[in-house]
């Protein structure tokens, strides 16, 4: 069974950094992508970032990119999402996904808010 555990959420200030961590079990993590999205209330979930640990190729949205920088762990089965100068605007629940590429991710964790303060 597919499980997914995310941590590392909080309240920053703009310009601030978060580590999201998103630990995996139940599927071969060396096989699969993992990719975060956002949800801001009010929005649509948002692709924010994705890396596919078979061939360690990243994606990112085109508002994080520069800032945000998704990293594997396969050892730990963990996947981190580093964000830096961090904006009101990134304020949302995050959330991890597994597939078996980044277009076909699924398998939702939890969520984890993000809260960046003006």
């Amino acid at each position: 069974e597919v499980h997914l555990v995310e941590s590392g959420g909080g309240l920053v200030q703009a310009g601030g950094s978060l580590r999201l961590s998103c630990t995996a079990s139940g599927f071969p993590f060396v096989d699969y992508a993992i990719g975060w999205f956002r949800q801001a209330p009010g929005k649509g979930r948002q692709g924010v970032a994705c890396i596919s640990n078979s061939d360690a190729n990243t994606y990112y949205a085109d508002s994080v990119k520069g800032r945000f920088t998704i990293e594997s762990d396969n050892a730990k089965r963990t996947v981190y999402l580093q964000m830096n100068s961090l904006k009101p605007e990134d304020t949302a629940v995050y959330y991890c996904a597994v597939g078996l590429n980044c277009i076909s991710l699924s398998n939702w964790a939890q969520g984890t808010q993000v809260t960046v303060s003006s």
